[in-house]
């Protein structure tokens, strides 16, 4: 692996000298190295297997480092892979670097192998990477025979931390926010499709089957409340899909599908639309998106704090604060009893409250977690037990 490393960093560094000496005649091209090393900040987000225009992390990261670029007076570029690929992705990053950025935004665990190669041939570049935690970097690290438990090794071993930021999110925190939401508002056959079963997939999904058990306890109708469970195999919706979707609200009886994983929402969106049924959205608040479908169809959407997560890192580094970040993984959740500060959050504007559940009962029930008087498994490990029925159908495709 190393003798690989020094190849492609010698073909990279004969490219751009190549480039130079080609383009020099400007000026522009002749300033990249002097700017990464002077201390000028650009900064570059790559995509990971979706666009800009996914409405959920690669739109919010992207518009997000826009908007504080365009602020902050900071150069801004996005690069978009050519395929949904380890290679295209470190392609993507390299080409970044050599466009002069040292400062890479990096949204999703599919960057977990980028992150073992790339930080430790560019070590003037800060990597800043969203939603990649030890699990994935171990799990890419040690490969075949990965005990799936990250606590077995020591993360570090596996990439160069001197120059990267990780960072996962409580995902369970704000999924059962809107399992509790669904019930108390009065939803009893509700249903959960992931895009895939990777780790953040799969906690939003548990803490939503959590969040349903604990309302249903609470109000006393656990016989009467059902979740059907399924993964798409795949973070984008297509006609198979959508047709899965729709056996369910209309053949099933599901009412409302909490829907995690990109672009998948589309087809739960499509369905529930010509059925009558509603959707969960995930990561950001979806309503906009999801009620194109059809005008109410949003019930909330359990969100986390990417946007202020990009916002507080950039303007730290810009600060000379990267000290507070190099070799960190931090699991970002519940910082205070407010929901509006928190990372985990419900929307409070398009939530669809009702007498079952208002924004009060929502600050309330915010002020108990916050309090740990409500606790949350972030286990993944096996399934919630539960004493309302989950039918589990492991992946469409």
């Amino acid at each position: 692996m190393v003798k690989l490393k020094k190849v492609k960093l010698l073909l990279l560094v004969c490219i751009m000298v190549f480039s130079l000496a080609a383009c020099g005649s400007d000026g522009n091209d002749g300033q990249k190295d002097e700017n990464r090393q002077s201390g000028d900040m650009k900064v570059a987000m790559v995509t990971d297997s979706g666009d800009i225009t996914d409405q959920s992390f690669n739109q919010t990261t992207y518009e997000t480092c826009k908007a504080w670029a365009e602020e902050n007076d900071v150069e801004f570029k996005y690069y978009k892979p050519e395929s949904d690929s380890d290679e295209a992705r470190n392609a993507s990053i390299d080409l970044a670097i050599a466009d002069g950025a040292n400062v890479v935004v990096l949204p999703g665990f599919l960057f977990a192998a980028a992150l073992i190669e790339q930080p430790e041939m560019y070590p003037d570049v800060k990597f800043v990477a969203l939603d990649i935690g030890a699990g994935d970097i171990c799990g890419k690290g040690v490969g075949e025979g990965y005990s799936h438990n990250p606590d077995d090794y020591n993360v570090a071993d596996y990439y160069h931390t001197d120059n990267v930021y990780c960072c996962t999110y409580k995902e369970e925190l704000s999924g059962y926010m809107a399992g509790v939401a669904a019930v108390k508002l009065g939803y009893k056959h509700l249903g959960f499709l992931g895009g895939m079963s990777a780790p953040a997939v799969t906690r939003f999904g548990y803490g939503f089957v959590q969040g349903a058990d604990d309302a249903a306890k609470e109000l006393g109708v656990t016989s009467e409340v059902q979740v059907e469970y399924v993964y798409g195999g795949q973070f984008y919706g297509d006609a198979d899909i959508t047709a899965y979707m729709d056996t369910w609200y209309r053949t099933k009886g599901v009412e409302t599908v909490f829907v995690c994983g990109g672009g998948i929402y589309t087809s739960a969106a499509e369905a529930a639309a010509k059925a009558g049924g509603k959707v969960i959205g995930v990561d950001s608040d979806q309503a906009a998106i999801i009620d194109a479908f059809g005008d109410g169809l949003t019930v909330t959407s359990a969100m986390k704090g990417v946007a202020p997560t990009v916002r507080t890192v950039l303007t730290d580094i810009k600060a000379g604060k990267w000290d507070n970040y190099k070799g960190k993984i931090n699991n970002l959740g519940l910082v205070s009893e407010n929901p509006e500060e928190n990372y985990v959050q419900l929307p409070t504007e398009t939530t669809q409250w009702g007498d079952g559940f208002t924004e009060d009962d929502y600050n309330a029930l915010v002020k108990a977690m916050f309090a740990e008087e409500i606790k949350v498994s972030g286990d993944i490990s096996a399934a919630p037990q539960t004493d309302i029925t989950v039918n589990y159908y492991g992946s469409i495709k």
